[in-house]
């Protein structure tokens, strides 16, 4: 009997990353569960003005990812750029988009989402994870508001990014 050689799972975690929280690392680390590859794309997000540039929240990624991946798993950080989530998807060979869930509010948008990604790519899942009890609060939007009011972020975030967002919030309010 002939034996079957299984195609790599690869999985897109889109998103904003503005700034990576334990939480997105949490669902990132879950996710690898799911894939053999996970793709974190980063995008500008419509109507959002980042803290960060697109280069320095690739840059954070990469950084974060380097201690995510176990059993042998991939993971790979890349500008979404201007582009659908499912054109990324496509191009980069996911079946599986990654999508983390903090609270019941966050699931109306992301229901939506996941329809339309559904229409303009059947081929492609959407999968939802839970975000840990633990990091259901945290919302980057919240961390760099504590950030720029001189709050203490180390809970939220890790020590690296914490670095990174005290003295980023140090340069704004200095302007």
């Amino acid at each position: 009997m002939a034996e079957v050689t299984r195609r790599p799972r690869v999985g897109l975690y889109p998103g904003t990353f503005d700034t990576v929280t334990l939480g997105h690392r949490d669902i990132a680390k879950r996710a690898l569960k799911l894939v053999d590859r996970l793709v974190i794309g980063l995008g500008t997000g419509t109507g959002k003005s980042p803290m960060f540039s697109l280069e320095e929240r690739i840059a954070m990624w990469r950084f974060e990812a380097k201690d995510l991946s176990e059993d042998g798993a991939v993971i790979d950080v890349i500008p979404l750029a201007e582009k659908l989530q499912v054109e990324l998807a496509r191009e980069v060979g996911a079946t599986i988009i990654v999508r983390g869930l903090r609270a019941v509010s966050d699931f109306e948008y992301e229901f939506q989402l996941a329809g339309m990604n559904q229409r303009l790519a059947p081929d492609i899942e959407t999968v939802f994870l839970m975000a840990d009890p633990r990091n259901q609060a945290i919302a980057s939007r919240l961390v760099k508001e504590i950030a720029m009011l001189g709050g203490d972020v180390r809970a939220f975030t890790s020590p690296h990014v914490a670095e990174l967002l005290v003295k980023r919030c140090k340069e704004l309010r200095a302007r």
